[in-house]
């Protein structure tokens, strides 16, 4: 099954970032926008996994959650993936500059690492996708907003779990399933 570690959002910042979409839609561009059910800040992405190494990977999750203490998330500023192009392939909301939440990252990447799940090699930069571009035509409205949301907040809230999600690749996108949660300190 295909795997990650997550912090799934509160209700009120899904529908936050909803009605930003809703804002957007109409500038034109072939998106495939994000769900609200599905929409989480991942903190690492397993891949395909054994369903019997799941109880190993809680473990880890389990224990490393535990060091850490709840912490404020707050979401700021839009972009894309590739930074400053004009046929962008991920559109995305921002995450304010967060010491725990890097360090959260950091440990739970390094507890997988002894279960043998590579380390990140690209540096971590949070946030959370909100588009997947199609075919890069028709986009000049939709990117001309964008960069005019660079410092607009979407809300915040107070993260107090990890969650590890199983991924469902369907031909309507990938749905998500939460198979165990984890507490912070």
């Amino acid at each position: 099954m295909r795997a990650f570690i997550a912090i799934d959002l509160d209700a009120i910042l899904k529908t936050n970032l909803a009605a930003f979409i809703d804002e957007l839609r109409p500038l034109g561009g072939d998106i495939r926008w994000v769900r609200l059910p599905g929409m989480h800040l991942t903190l690492k992405f397993l891949g395909e996994i054994a369903e019997g190494n799941v109880g190993k990977i809680a473990g880890v999750l389990e224990e490393t959650a535990g060091h850490h203490p709840n912490f404020n998330l707050r979401l700021i500023g839009t972009g894309v993936f590739p930074p400053g192009t004009r046929a962008p392939r991920v559109l995305w909301i921002g995450i304010a500059e967060n010491p725990q939440l890097f360090a959260l990252q950091a440990d739970v990447d390094r507890g997988l690492e002894i279960l043998g799940f590579e380390r990140e090699k690209r540096d971590y930069h949070p946030h959370l996708t909100i588009g997947r571009v199609k075919t890069p035509s028709r986009l000049e409205k939709l990117l001309t907003e964008l960069a005019g949301s660079g410092d607009r907040a979407f809300g915040e809230m107070n993260v107090h779990k990890l969650t590890l999600f199983q991924s469902l690749l369907k031909p309507s996108g990938a749905e998500y399933r939460a198979l165990a949660e984890f507490r912070l300190g």
